[in-house]
C-alpha cells in the first residue's frame, strides 16, 4: 500500500469513527475538554485535607481558577470518580488522579488532597 494510499485510508477510518461515535479521533491521549463535568452527580460537603489550587485541566501546569482552602467543604462532580491526569505529589503522596469539583470555583484538583 503506497503512503497516499494509507493517509487516505487512515482518514476514512477516523471520518467514520467520527461519523459512528460523534467524538473527533485523537493520538491516544484525552483531552481536558472531553473530561466529564456533571456537576449534577456530585457529592457535597466533601473536604480538603490541605490548601490545593482548583485548575482548568487535570494537570499541575494549568491555570489555577480557584482555591480550596484546607478543611473548606467542597462538592466532587462526576459521582465521585476520580479521572487520570499529569502525575503530581501532593498531601504526601504521588499520583495522576484528579477529581472534578472545588469548594468556590469548579475544576480539577488532585485526589490525594480530598476527603470524603
Amino acid at each position: 500500500m503506497t503512503s497516499k494510499t494509507l493517509g487516505i485510508a487512515l482518514t476514512t477510518a477516523a471520518l467514520i469513527g467520527t461519523a459512528l461515535t460523534g467524538a473527533v479521533a485523537t493520538a491516544g491521549t484525552a483531552s481536558a475538554a472531553s473530561l466529564p463535568k456533571d456537576c449534577s452527580k456530585a457529592i457535597i460537603n466533601v473536604k480538603a485535607k490541605e490548601t490545593v489550587k482548583v485548575r482548568t485541566s487535570p494537570k499541575t501546569s494549568a491555570t489555577a481558577v480557584g482555591i480550596w482552602g484546607k478543611g473548606k467543604k467542597g462538592t466532587i462532580c462526576n459521582d465521585g470518580k476520580a479521572y487520570k491526569g499529569g502525575s503530581y505529589k501532593a498531601c504526601g503522596k504521588k499520583s495522576n488522579l484528579w477529581y472534578y469539583g472545588g469548594e468556590k470555583k469548579t475544576g480539577w484538583v488532585p485526589k490525594t488532597c480530598i476527603n470524603w
